[in-house]
């Protein structure tokens, strides 16, 4: 029997194994959140299944997105990454991604853990969406765009609120399967 999956995943093994396994599950430990807040980043202006793609080849090239060793990148290796042909090369979005790792390691001083941040956001539990079709689900909204705006006044760069609402749904801040598909209520 066929499950009843949210529309934007159907027909691609890896965007259905997605789905089915990870997107919309509340993810709460800060390496996860870290790599899903890199990913997004770099996804700004592209598809996700491109982004997904070169998932693996992004964990390569960025030490399993390990943010310690990713705050300290210095110019030889922010070299090799535009020479890697595995992941997105683009200048602004590698040196962001240097930058939101120290303004992550700075809430993580602050809050504890980035974790304990960014579900507060959400009073720590996620927000359940009554979605029809994937269509109809927002590309932001009021508190993407409070958040974005925080992260941005703590130095993050490309966290505008579409790229932070892509964030929240594939952490499980937000429930946005589509109260159709099987993950609905198993989230």
């Amino acid at each position: 029997m066929n499950k009843q999956r949210c529309g934007w995943c159907e027909g691609d093994p890896l965007y259905e194994a997605y789905h089915d396994q990870e997107w919309g599950v509340p993810v709460y430990d800060d390496d996860t959140l870290f790599e899903f807040l890199i990913l997004e980043t770099f996804q700004a202006g592209l598809s996700w299944i491109t982004i997904l793609k070169k998932r693996e080849n992004f964990r390569a090239a960025f030490d399993s997105f390990n943010f310690y060793k990713i705050a300290n990148y210095q110019q030889p290796k922010i070299d090799a990454l535009l020479q890697n042909e595995g992941i997105i090369r683009n200048r602004l979005k590698i040196n962001a991604t240097i930058t939101n790792a120290q303004a992550f390691i700075e809430i993580r001083k602050k809050f504890g853990t980035f974790s304990e941040y960014i579900w507060d956001f959400v009073d720590g539990k996620p927000i359940k969406n009554a979605i029809q079709h994937y269509k109809n689900a927002p590309a932001n909204t009021a508190l993407s765009n409070t958040i974005s705006k925080d992260l941005k006044n703590r130095g993050f760069k490309f966290v505008g609120s579409t790229v932070i609402y892509a964030h929240m749904q594939a952490t499980g801040m937000v429930n946005d399967h589509e109260v159709s598909c099987f993950r609905y209520n198993e989230v």
